[in-house]
């Protein structure tokens, strides 16, 4: 005869376990885990499916349902969205407080009543500041701000989303300015699940045509705090780094200031902000622009009018130069016309003096002529032809 096992049944087992656990854990309890998925159906209540994972290895040690019911949906989600200045969203790591449940056919779960808000943030804040740790550590912290800036950023990538309501108003502003900036949108997800690496790859593909473009812009419009977590991801951070062209970014927070902000070129607040900050220095140049050529006119008509006087001052110089040398020249001429009237002919003549001549050719000394030769003397008043018959000289 054959020995009969004793055992109980599956509900049975069910409902000890469900005993075991109201015996356990009669009150409320605060758990801490990460949400890996959740959606409120169309009854109302919100599904929440948690998780926890090996921080080392990310392997995942645990996990487990919860329900908030639609009647405490808005006073618990509705007040941790309030004080965290969040969504709750999947990834975010909250500490809650919850009753535990054990259903024979749907097993364990959790009924949450209340989200500690600080917790996230706090949590949120120590991820934040480790990224920043190793970013540092790694020295990379400076390495795009290091990079040089053109003067005039005239040819720009932006990543966004062409249909989001910051990459209009960003278009917009661009818009008014009367200088022309050229733009190509690189599309991207700029929130939400895996935003960062959407961002990246958008970064990757202007990467590979750099030389195209003078900077690049990183664009959205506002959100609540969660929807900025991305941007505290080391993954985007650490390729903003590296990349070879200056950031900017204009994420669309006021208050808080993401990562990518801290290790861009230049971090502005809002898209509008980061287009307006291009018109200005369009503006800037052009306007550093005008003021030299202004000083460049004024310099040259300060050089043109030194000149003039120079010349001028020159001029008279020459002048007077060109006239006390004229003086000069002039005194020396009625000198030599002086000199050259005391020993004129006519002169000689009226002093009672004659010229002798032989042939035409003057004679300067007795020895030029020879007893019977013909000559001429010329008088003041005419000529006397004579025939010399004798020659007596000084001493004679």
């Amino acid at each position: 005869m054959q020995t009969q096992v004793q055992h109980i049944t599956l509900s049975q087992l069910q409902g000890r376990i469900s005993i075991a656990l109201a015996e356990a854990l009669p009150l409320p309890v605060w758990v801490s885990a990460e949400v890996a998925d959740m959606k409120i159906n169309a009854s109302g209540h919100c599904y929440i499916e948690l998780i926890e994972k090996n921080e080392k290895t990310g392997a995942t040690e645990a996990q487990a349902r919860a329900t908030i019911w639609r009647s405490q949906v808005m006073s618990t989600i509705g007040r941790f969205e309030r004080e965290s200045g969040q969504r709750l969203t999947k990834g975010m790591k909250i500490l809650f407080r919850a009753t535990v449940q054990h259903h024979a056919v749907y097993g364990m779960s959790l009924q949450i009543q209340q989200i500690d808000a600080m917790h996230t943030i706090g949590d949120m804040e120590r991820r934040k500041q480790l990224c920043i740790e190793q970013l540092q550590k790694e020295g990379v912290w400076e390495q795009n701000r290091s990079l040089p800036m053109p003067l005039v950023a005239q040819r720009v990538a932006v990543i966004s989303s062409a249909t989001a309501a910051g990459y209009q108003d960003f278009m917009k502003e661009l818009g008014r300015s009367a200088y022309r900036i050229e733009t190509e949108l690189f599309e991207a997800t700029m929130q939400g699940e895996r935003c960062d690496e959407s961002i990246v790859a958008a970064l990757y593909a202007i990467a590979e045509r750099s030389e195209e473009f003078d900077a690049v812009a990183i664009i959205r419009g506002g959100g609540s705090t969660s929807d900025l977590e991305c941007y505290n991801s080391y993954l985007l951070a650490f390729a903003v780094t590296q990349f070879p062209l200056p950031v900017l970014t204009g994420i669309g927070h006021d208050k808080d200031t993401s990562v990518t902000d801290m290790v861009a070129h230049t971090m502005l607040k809002t898209p509008t902000a980061v287009a307006a900050w291009l018109n200005q220095r369009a503006a800037d140049l052009d306007g550093a622009l005008e003021y030299c050529a202004i000083s460049l006119r004024d310099i040259c008509r300060q050089a043109t009018h030194s000149a003039a006087l120079r010349l001028e001052q020159f001029s008279a110089e020459v002048r007077h130069l060109a006239e006390r040398t004229l003086q000069g020249e002039k005194q020396k001429l009625d000198g030599i016309a002086t000199l050259v009237a005391n020993f004129a002919p006519e002169r000689i003549f009226r002093l009672g003096y004659a010229i002798a001549r032989k042939e035409g050719k003057a004679l300067q000394s007795v020895e030029d002529v020879g007893i019977g030769d013909n000559i001429e003397v010329a008088l003041a008043d005419g000529v006397v032809n004579a025939k010399v018959i004798e020659k007596l000289t000084i001493d004679n």
